[in-house]
Formats: structure tokens, C-alpha cells, sequence
């Protein structure tokens, strides 16, 4: 069995997705052993206790600076033996601490088709107000290997969403989680403890 990690911050939306995905297929050898939160009143908290899930709080506010935080992160992660690390809505910036002790262990979702509308600054609605500014007529979600560059590293997996019509951010967002993040996610871990991801030259390669 593999320990599966989950980083979060907020609601919890996409660790629904992958509770709900373990317990109705699978996470292929892999299981959820521990959640993490960046703030104490994260919900994501809620759905973790009420699935008998362990959780811990490392609130950002109570470091001084990201190095610090990344090294608690890190020691936590060892401690909790992670196997995969998921980023779940997790919107705090860990350095080269974390991501170099946990390389190609780390994945996370992006709310768009890399390497549109990524990097700094996009992060929650910010990245469907974007999308509907350019026009753009697909959009859809990414999983991707997390690195010390914010939304650089090796692309896992991608579903493409249609934009409509009238759609607002909060419309777009909404179709995004439903109808790509909470697919892609658990399926990505699941290959992940499958061993069938393997990362060339910066480039995944699925055997699926």
C-alpha cells in the first residue's frame, strides 16, 4: 500500500473527489492516510475526520517566511511516511525543500489546459476570469508533477471543457471541477500508485 498524502486549504472539493474515488474503485493500491491543512478552518478538515482520515494543521501564519514553513512541510511529509503528496486546493508556495525531497511524489490540478493561463497569479476564479477575457472556447484541467517553479513541472494528465454561452467564472469553475479536476485527479493518482507514470527527459509517459 502506498500513503497518500493530501494538501489543502479551503473546502475540500477535490479530496471529496479522490474519498470518493477510493472508496468506490480505487486508488490503485493507494490510500489516503493523512490530510494537512495550511489554515485551522479549512472544511477539507470536516471531510477528512467525518471519512475516519487523520489530519494535521500546519497553519502558514504561524511561520515566518516560506523556507521555514517548506521545512516543517518536509518534516511532516517524512513523518507521515508520504508515498504521493496531493495538492487539493492547497494554495500555499513550498520551495525547493519539499519539492526536491519528495521529486516526481508530488502532483497536483490546475483549473486549465497548461500552459494556458498558469504561473503566478493564476490560481481559483482568477483563472476562469482569464479564460473568459481571452475568449477562449476550451478550457479544461490539468494534473502535473509539482517542482519549485509554480505550474512548470511534467504534465500528467489533461481533459478539455467546453466554454458556453453566458458562462460567468463562477458557471466556468464550477464545470471545470465537475466535468474534469474531480475525473482527472483520482485518476492520476491511481496510475501513480499503479507505477504508471514514468517522467523522460521532463515529459510524462502513461502506460495505461
Amino acid at each position: 500500500m502506498k500513503n497518500i498524502v493530501v494538501l489543502v486549504s479551503g473546502g475540500g472539493t477535490n479530496l471529496q473527489a479522490l474519498i470518493d474515488a477510493e472508496k468506490s474503485e480505487g486508488l490503485g493500491g493507494g490510500k489516503i492516510t493523512c490530510v494537512i491543512a495550511s489554515k485551522p478552518d479549512a472544511y477539507a478538515l470536516t471531510r477528512a475526520a467525518d471519512n475516519g482520515i487523520k489530519t494535521r494543521v500546519l497553519a502558514r501564519r504561524d511561520y515566518a517566511d516560506v523556507a521555514a514553513y517548506s521545512k516543517a512541510m518536509a518534516d511532516a511529509l517524512k513523518e507521515e511516511q508520504a508515498d504521493l503528496v496531493i495538492y487539493a486546493g492547497f494554495m500555499t508556495i513550498l520551495d525547493e525543500q519539499v519539492c526536491d525531497a519528495f521529486r516526481y511524489k508530488m502532483i497536483n490540478v490546475h483549473p486549465a489546459l497548461i500552459p494556458s493561463f498558469c504561473g503566478k497569479g493564476y490560481y481559483g476564479l482568477h483563472v476562469h476570469e482569464e479564460a473568459l477575457k481571452k475568449g477562449v472556447k476550451v478550457t479544461g484541467a490539468t494534473v502535473h508533477f509539482v517542482t519549485a517553479e509554480c505550474d512548470a513541472g511534467p504534465i500528467i494528465l489533461q481533459k478539455a471543457v467546453e466554454v458556453r454561452n453566458g458562462d460567468t467564472p463562477e458557471i466556468l469553475q464550477k464545470r471545470v471541477m465537475e466535468q474534469a479536476e474531480w475525473k482527472i485527479l483520482p485518476r492520476a493518482a491511481r496510475l501513480f500508485c499503479e507505477g504508471k507514470i514514468t517522467v523522460k527527459d521532463g515529459i510524462t509517459v502513461i502506460d495505461d
